[in-house]
This record gives structure tokens, sequence and C-alpha cells, in this order.
């Protein structure tokens, strides 16, 4: 047996129905409020006494000729009743809703009116609110009334316009909450697109619901995603497979060097092979992918520069730690360790002198490490962030490595939140910032 797809309207056509109900409903609601306000009845003593006017007034003018009604209907009128007599019914229709409970209250008093075809109806509903109709002569002419003063107890303006609004804001709050939940799946969309990619790793697939135009951006997303998973996992099981590879050779090759008997050739050898593991381990660092197994955790980050100023100490090196003995946050402890100790190499590589600094605010963390070289020309403090690009001349090009470190540095960082800035320091020397936010 066949299975019953249910079809789907799709986004343009959800949106259309939304507003289709909701106009529908409006319409409903305000034709209800409209009729409803037709069957306001007036105090009993105004219709028993519009009912003995217009007895009266039927048997005075059905009384008079024809050429003699109309100057009789202006006689007989009052201050309060104006009457005027027409030979025929008008064609246009009346705009103005009929007064059926009223109707009926005149002809409960005077039954005979109910032979006369009588209509009765509001000028136009409000404030200013008159009573206006018609009844029908024994010889087929009509006879016609209208109060002079407006009703009283027929305010409707501002009743009816609240009794309107009500249902109006209710009925876009409707609107909106069906909009809102037609658009869900976009928002759940946005939300994954504005994940992929942040470090965390996996693929984190979107439920195929909603609209069809929405289920099929969802499921070519989904698509994407596994696309670009597949890629990097591919790459970086073919890096990790390069770069194991490529140091056995260069394990063979420092190995040989032993053997070569000029000291000056076999040094040169030697800082050769360190420099191409270098330049390999900083190109596998970046291109690793963004599979990252490490997992936040609460860490001492004061801990871990005093930690790092301390080895730098015990190799000779001229390294000092400004900052909190303690300061637990929320980190990815190893990547944050790697940043940290990846500055540090660097400042010593161009400077004599580095401080390390911790200064904690209350809403980020302030990680500073300052040299005293040369610093790096302003217009390249931006783009030495970027992979693959070195700092010119003031901070040296023979240096081992593609310029990948500081590129390494900033999406450790921004794996955490943070930023990294660089800045030179008015002394001299080159300052790099790490800003961490509380969380």
């Amino acid at each position: 047996m066949k299975r019953l797809v249910r079809p789907s309207l799709g986004l343009i056509g959800q949106l259309v129905a939304i507003l289709l109900l909701t106009v529908t409903i409006e319409f409903g609601i305000s034709t209800l409020l409209y009729e409803r306000a037709s069957q306001f009845s007036v105090r009993d003593d105004e219709a028993r006494r519009l009912a003995e006017h217009l007895v009266i007034s039927q048997r005075i003018i059905a009384e008079q000729p024809a050429s003699d009604r109309e100057e009789t209907a202006a006689e007989v009128s009052t201050e309060r009743y104006a009457l005027r007599w027409e030979p025929t019914l008008p064609a246009p229709p009346r705009v103005a809703p009929s007064l059926d409970g009223m109707q009926r209250q005149i002809v409960e008093w005077e039954p005979s009116l109910a032979r006369a075809d009588l209509r009765v109806h509001l000028t136009s509903p409000g404030r200013r609110a008159r009573i206006a109709g018609g009844l029908r002569l024994a010889d087929g002419s009509w006879l016609y009334f209208r109060t002079l003063q407006p009703v009283k107890g027929l305010n409707l303006a501002t009743e009816r316009i609240l009794l309107a609004l009500i249902p109006a804001l209710a009925l876009m709050a409707l609107g909106g909450l069906l909009v809102r939940r037609a658009l869900l799946p976009l928002r759940d969309l946005a939300s994954a697109a504005d994940r992929l990619g942040d470090g965390n790793g996996g693929t984190e697939h979107v439920a195929e619901a909603g609209p069809g135009e929405v289920t099929r951006v969802i499921a070519a997303f989904n698509r994407m995603q596994d696309r670009i998973h597949a890629l990097i996992e591919d790459r970086t099981q073919a890096l990790a497979a390069v770069g194991h590879d490529m140091r056995t050779p260069l394990a063979r090759l420092r190995l040989r060097a032993e053997d070569v008997a000029d000291p000056a050739r076999r040094s040169a050898i030697a800082r050769d092979v360190t420099e191409m593991e270098a330049m390999i381990a900083s190109l596998l660092a970046y291109l690793g992918g963004e599979g990252d197994p490490e997992a936040p955790v609460v860490a001492d980050v004061a801990v871990i520069c005093a930690t790092i100023v301390d080895d730098a100490v015990d190799a000779g090196r001229a390294v000092t730690y400004q900052g909190p003995d303690h300061l637990a946050m929320h980190v990815r402890r190893s990547a944050l360790k790697r940043a940290i100790s990846n500055l540090v190499d660097n400042a010593l590589r161009f400077g004599t002198a580095v401080t390390l600094s911790v200064v904690e605010r209350p809403d980020a963390v302030l990680i500073a490490v300052e040299d005293d070289g040369s610093g790096i020309d302003p217009a390249m403090l931006h783009k030495v962030l970027e992979p693959f690009v070195r700092a010119g001349d003031a901070r040296g090009r023979d240096t081992a490595g593609f310029g990948l470190g500081l590129s390494i540095v900033a999406r450790m960082v921004e794996q955490e939140g943070g930023k990294l800035t660089l800045a030179n320091h008015p002394a001299g020397g080159l300052r790099a910032e790490i800003c961490l936010p509380r969380r």
C-alpha cells in the first residue's frame, strides 16, 4: 500500500495561510461586533415615544392628498423628530446598521406598524448617532423620519474601538507566534551554522522540519557538514601520515650527521634538520583540523604562566612573571599553555628580556608577553597573524618554521573565545596580549 505523504505548503504558503487565517478571524470578529452594535436598544420610553409619533403622523399624512403630504410632513415634525414624505423608496441601500431590537420594541408598542414595513437604522455608529428610518403608507409611498438629537445610550465610538482593538492585538500576537513557529527551524539552522567550525569538533545534524523550502535548506546544510568533516578528517589523517613519514628520514639524517667529521658541516646539517622538524611541527599544528579532543576544565592560569616562566629561567633565559599567585578559569589547559609558550618563545627569539604578566578584570583576564626586541613594522601588525606571513626585517627572517607561530596562537585563543592583539611597546619591543573573557 502506497504511503500517503502530507503535502507541504512551503514557507510562502504557510505565511500566506497565517495571514489569511488572521484576516478571516478579524473579519468575523469585526462583523460580529458590528452586528452586535445593531442590537443595542434604547430606553423603553424612547421607543414608545417614537412609536406614538409614527402612528399619529402616519394617519395624518395618509389622510392628505399626495400634493399636500410633503407640507404636512414638515408641519408634524417636532423639535425631536423630523419627517419627510417621498412617493417611492430610494434605490441606494443603507450602509448604517439596522436596529432590529428597537424595531421590535416599536412594533410591540404599536402593532399596526408591523404592516407598514417599518425600517429603523442608525445614521452612523458613534457619539453623534441618530435614529432614522421609514415606513410604507397604504398607497405605496414612504414616510421617512429621523431624530434631531443624538441618541443617548448608543455611545459606540470608544467601545467599538476598544472591542475591535483587543482582538486585533490578540490576532497580531497569534500571528507572530505562528510565524515564529514556522521559522523556528531556521533559527536552529542558524545556531548550528554558528557552531560549525568552533573547534569543538563533531557533526551536529539539524532536525529536518518545517516548510518544504526550509527542510531542503536544512538537508543541504547537513550534507555539507558531512562533506566538510569528511574532508577535514581525510586531511588530518593524511597530514599525520606525512608527518610520521617525514620524521623517520629526518631522524636517520640526524644520526648520519653524527658521522660527519667536519664539526662545522655537522652543526649546519643539525640546524637544517632542526629547522625542518620545526617546520613540520608548525604545519601539522596549524593544519591539524578542527577536531580537538581536549575539553575545557577549571585551571589555574596564574600557575600555568608561572610554570612557563620557571622553565625559561631554568634554561638560563631572562623571563619574569608579574601577576597574581592564583587565578582559576574555565579553559582548555594544554592549548592555552601551548599558546602562551609560543608567545614566550617568539619573544625570546627576538629579545633578550621578556615579561609575562597576568591582569585580572571583572569581565576578562589579560595575559601579556612583552620583549625588548626591535618590534614589528606597524603596517605588519595585523598581517603577521595571518598564516604563512612573516614579519619584516625588524623581526628577522632567518627563523625556523613557515611563519605559522602567531597564527596557531591566534587560533588557540579564538577557540577559548578570546582575542590576540599585537602592539609595539613605546619603550621598544613587542607586546602580545591575550584577552580571555570570564565565563
